[in-house]
């Protein structure tokens, strides 16, 4: 048993690491690769979801952060270059739109070469409070110089839409939805604008986009200061081809789709664009309903379930609208 021990289990040992070193030899050195082909499954699949093209509704809803505040004083210009004779009101005076604010009176040349007195009434452009007036009778003014300005009793929601954002609202709207926080119910405001900065002006907020601004009707009540959300009804498209906006180059007036052909190829098709709501987009021409595209373009984000609209549903790899 010792001999056993000493010599015969030292040798099996032997035997058997030799084997072993010889095996990992061959495999390192001599073994073939592995081909993909003899796998039983592909070590990586890459699925492309793809989204077939159906009828939906579109709601383009534009919603802005926006505040409120007083609107802005409006200038009350001289009509003529000349001097003060009279001076109907006085400053911090309620004025109506029209009512007289003070007259001018210039000397002139007559045509036939004789001199001439000419007079002039300037008035108020609005109603409101009459703010910035220091005319005395004997001051002097240039046409178009401001005598005043007029505070009007009104109240203005502003907001900056980010100007990408102006595709959805190429039809200009005259009117928004505002919400006040923490105020009354949503109302309409009116005379709805959106202005641009100048080159001249700097960057700071001009930066952020184009300003959008409506009245505050004056039966509501509101605070300077106040903020609000603004909504703008950019227009309805309903029972027309839709798309997720993942699935086009391009979200405006014209776009890029994959088309999937009956192969499992896919080409580039041009398509004609109409009103989107930021997640989904009209399909005017370029498919027909039932059309197989890309769900994504290569490179795209996919479409956040919680954020699908309200008209789509997940349906395993494919999103489904109604």
């Amino acid at each position: 048993m010792s001999v056993a021990r000493r010599w015969v289990f030292p040798i099996i040992w032997m035997v058997i690491f030799a084997v072993i070193a010889a095996a990992l030899v061959k495999f390192a050195f001599f073994g073939d690769a592995l081909k993909a082909d003899d796998l039983e499954f592909p070590t990586v699949a890459i699925d492309e979801q793809h989204y077939d093209v159906a009828i939906g509704t579109i709601t383009n809803d534009v919603e802005l952060s926006g505040s409120i505040a007083a609107a802005a004083s409006i200038p009350i210009p001289a009509t003529l270059s000349g001097e003060v004779r009279e001076v109907a009101v006085s400053p911090g005076q309620s004025v109506k739109k029209g009512q007289e604010i003070l007259k001018l009176r210039a000397e002139v040349v007559n045509p036939d070469g004789t001199q001439g007195t000419q007079w002039k009434i300037v008035v108020a452009p609005a109603a409101g409070t009459l703010t910035d007036f220091t005319s005395l009778v004997g001051s002097s003014f240039q046409v178009g110089s401001p005598v005043g300005s007029i505070s009007p009793p009104s109240y203005i929601v502003t907001g900056t839409v980010p100007s990408e954002q102006l595709y959805r609202l190429v039809d200009r709207p005259s009117e928004a939805s505002v919400a006040i926080n923490g105020g009354p119910a949503p109302f309409t405001c009116t005379g709805l604008s959106i202005t641009f900065a100048t080159a001249g002006e700097s960057s700071g907020e001009a930066a952020a986009g184009p300003t959008v601004a409506c009245v505050v009707p004056s039966d509501v009540v509101v605070f300077p200061g106040l903020t609000a959300q603004i909504t703008i009804a950019g227009g309805i498209a309903e029972d027309v081809m839709v798309a997720p906006i993942t699935a086009v180059e391009g979200t405006a007036v014209s776009g890029n789709v994959y088309f999937v052909l009956p192969d499992g190829t896919t080409e580039l098709r041009e398509v004609t664009l109409g009103l989107n709501d930021g997640i989904t987009v009209e399909v005017v021409s370029g498919l027909e309903v039932g059309d197989t595209i890309l769900q994504f373009v290569p490179g795209a984000e996919a479409l956040d379930e919680e954020n699908l609209p309200e008209n789509c549903y997940q349906d395993g790899d494919n999103v489904v609208c109604y």
